[in-house]
């Protein structure tokens, strides 16, 4: 499937936004879709942590703060501004931890399956 998106500028900051709960913490959210493609700003408070452990593919970019990236297997890193992470659909079990606060940019969809 191919994605017709017409030259378009956003304001993030005129997107509305959805709060989700992690096990600690907060996510607040901010979703363009287009089609099966999401793209996602997403705020994480101090102390969240993911209430599950995620297995869909993601490309992630890390603007502000440090993002921890559990996987279940126990390996863990840290993303810092600047960095990123790509991974696509069932390779891996991961879940998002923060110490502070985190802003990244998500972008996910069927061509990572």
């Amino acid at each position: 499937m191919s994605l017709h998106i017409p030259f378009r500028i956003t304001d993030w900051s005129q997107v509305p936004t959805t709060v989700v709960n992690g096990t600690s913490g907060t996510a607040t959210m901010r979703v363009q879709q287009h089609g099966d493609l999401r793209i996602r700003m997403i705020e994480y408070s101090a102390n969240y942590l993911a209430d599950h452990w995620c297995e869909l593919g993601h490309l992630v970019f890390v603007l502000e703060g440090e993002l921890i990236n559990e996987l279940q297997n126990g390996e863990t890193t840290v993303l810092k501004a600047g960095s990123s992470y790509a991974v696509s659909d069932g390779l891996s079990s991961h879940r998002s931890r923060t110490v502070g606060p985190v802003k990244l940019l998500v972008v996910d969809g069927g061509f990572l399956k």
